[in-house]
């Protein structure tokens, strides 16, 4: 199951494409976990 928030994702820096918010991580579809919460650069 997602826990999906489409409004405030942000976006994968390798492809542009829309991440999920999985948890404390934000995975793209196609690179997986790009970010997660302790990056306070995002």
């Amino acid at each position: 199951m997602k826990d999906t928030d489409s409004k405030t994702s942000p976006r994968c820096p390798a492809c542009g494409a829309e991440t999920y918010r999985r948890h404390c991580k934000y995975v793209c579809p196609a690179h997986g976990v790009v970010m997660d919460c302790a990056d306070a650069f995002w």
